[in-house]
């Protein structure tokens, strides 16, 4: 005897299959299961696939350079290396400290101005920020910190100085340039991985219970919203370290030269003219993977730590203290807002300077003949840029939509698990796998050409399309879907005719930010573009080692410009497609 049919409400889930039956919609389609697959697959291929062509090569295994047999010789190669061990502690050093230093102040700011009026207007400035490629940030940097840049033109035209000072803060031994580039960069990241976290728990409620009870603000946040917020970013935590240490292109800008961090270092054996220095640069590169391996796990192992040694303290009960902590992340925070401005203002006004001599704090004229030259070598790299960016951004988008919509029809919710997959093109140092890849793609005839490059730039791509469209895909409330339903609307014609418009911001936003992180691949785009397909990325870090400021300015301004036109696009379009439409917020 069959089973009575429950009536359908509205309020409560149900699992995936009942849904579909109590709809009397057809079963889900074959290629909406298998998009959870296909992303795996997007994410895992290339990966495996480059770490084993690149490790065969550290061992000496190589056919097409005449490693037949497995070797150490590599590895020995590797130690004899002159300034390698320099290399390591400063990948070491630039890596930890600028982490720890964005995810202190990306803390603090939220701790001491999550609730004012300040934060809710700097808010807006964290996604464009996002948006600022990295090279574009560290060109800019350098032009304000430089002895001859900015800051010290104002100081020198106050002072009544004449000369820049002989000191060296870009390309300084220390990498401390470095430090406070990647600092400038991953500190809007990181804040925003903590807000969206935030929204994913009772973070908020146990933060007003906390200061009902006569705790500061920003002691209530150390006792009560970190303990729960940093298990929830620490896979973001994690891939801004191993940026940190393998990071390439703002290294080859602002990092050190003599030696530069191991990322550069193996970067440039693998560009050498002998071929026989591809076996050492793999090693290499394997030696970068175990680095970043074992930061990660100390970094887990340091957080246990952490917090079981400072238990007593979170139960203490002492509610004071915190305004001097306040005072000076307010401090801190302004400090770096306005010097991120800067260096972008910096690079616009490069690009338009006629004659600025020292000490002058602005140029004494200004002229577009530098656009007007650097216009027809723009063109080429642009169209690839924006191709790249748009091909990347458009397969992501399917691929995210096509995993949270068999999300919601099959009634699952993925676990860490699945989290770790994301993350893992972003955990993996990128030279610790490209070189592999662009064996196997060599091998296969598809370096330099155009599926190639979208596909290395979908690898890390994806990721951040998905985390940006996954919170809001499943806060959507399910009695939209509900509502359609019992009118008689199909699966497919709720997906496309409720769900993707009341999305239609989330998913703008996630198209922008996509689009921004393909404007900013370096290595991925020198690998698998054979150098046949460059970008603007690739074009503005070549010229920045030694062309006239004015032509890197106007590269590295049409660099930035690119994702905030994305970015401008992606608020622009569903105010416009929902002008006369105030409610369509989900």
């Amino acid at each position: 005897m069959a089973a009575p049919l429950r009536p359908l409400t509205l309020e409560g889930p149900l699992p995936g299959s009942e849904r579909r039956k109590q709809r009397g919609a057809s079963p889900e389609p074959r290629w909406l299961g298998a998009a959870p697959a296909l992303t795996l697959a997007i994410f895992l291929l290339p990966v495996l696939l480059g770490l084993a062509g690149t490790w065969g090569p550290a061992f000496g295994f190589l056919p097409a350079l005449g490693g037949t047999r497995t070797s150490l010789q590599p590895w020995r190669e590797l130690i004899q290396a002159p300034g390698l061990g320099k290399a390591v502690g400063l990948a070491l050093f630039t890596g930890w400290t600028s982490t720890l230093l964005a995810l202190f102040l990306a803390m603090g700011v939220l701790a001491a101005w999550g609730d004012s009026r300040a934060f809710a207007i700097a808010h807006r400035l964290i996604a464009p920020m996002l948006a600022v490629p990295h090279a574009a940030l560290a060109i800019g940097l350098a032009f304000v910190i430089a002895p001859s840049g900015w800051l010290f033109r104002v100081a020198a035209s106050l002072s009544g100085g004449d000369r820049p000072p002989d000191i060296l803060l870009v390309n300084d031994p220390w990498g401390l340039a470095l430090v406070l580039g990647l600092v400038l960069k991953e500190t809007p990241f990181l804040m925003l991985m903590a807000l969206a976290a935030m929204g994913q728990t009772r973070v908020r409620d146990s933060l007003r219970a906390a200061r009902s009870m006569g705790y500061g603000p920003v002691t209530a946040w150390g006792k009560v919203v970190l303990p729960q917020l940093y298990p929830l970013i620490r896979l973001p935590v994690f891939a801004v370290l191993a940026y940190g240490l393998s990071v390439v292109d703002m290294a080859l800008i602002l990092g050190p030269t003599t030696p530069p961090t191991l990322a550069v270092l193996v970067f440039d054996w693998f560009n050498d003219p002998d071929l026989r220095m591809r076996f050492m640069a793999a090693a290499g590169a394997v030696l970068q993977l175990g680095l970043v391996v074992v930061s990660i796990a100390g970094a887990w192992a340091a957080e246990r730590l952490i917090f079981r040694s400072t238990a007593h303290i979170l139960a203490n009960g002492r509610r004071g203290g915190g305004r001097a902590f306040g005072r000076a992340i307010a401090g801190l925070s302004t400090a770096a807002l306005a010097l991120a401005l800067l260096s972008l203002a910096a690079l616009g006004l490069w690009s338009v300077a006629d004659r600025w001599r020292y000490p002058d704090p602005l140029p004494a004229a200004f002229t577009p003949d530098h656009w007007a030259r650097s216009l027809p070598g723009l063109g080429h790299p642009t169209l690839v840029t924006v191709t790249a960016g748009l091909g990347a951004t458009a397969a992501a988008l399917l691929l995210a939509l096509g995993c949270l919509e068999h999300e919601h029809r099959a009634g699952i919710r993925p676990g860490r698990g699945a989290a770790w997959l994301l993350y893992l093109p972003l955990l993996v140092p990128q030279i610790a796998f490209l070189f592999g890849l662009q064996v196997f793609l060599s091998l296969t005839r598809l370096d330099g050409t155009w599926a190639a490059l979208i596909w290395s730039h979908l690898l890390f791509v994806l990721p951040y399309v998905f985390l940006a469209l996954a919170d809001p895909w499943r806060a959507l409330d399910p009695r939209y879907a509900r509502i359609a339903a019992c009118l008689g609307a199909t699966p497919g014609r709720i997906f496309l005719r409720v769900k993707l418009p009341l999305m239609l911001r989330p998913i703008c936003f996630a198209a922008a930010i996509g689009f921004s992180v393909s404007a900013a691949q370096y290595l991925p785009t020198l690998f698998a573009g054979a150098g046949r397909l460059p970008t603007l990325t690739t074009e503005t870090v070549g010229l920045s080692t030694g062309a006239d400021r004015r032509v890197v300015g106007v590269y590295a301004f049409v660099q930035m410009g690119l994702p905030l036109l994305m970015f401008v696009a992606a608020l622009a379009g569903p105010a416009l497609a929902f002008r006369n439409r105030r409610g369509m917020h989900p």
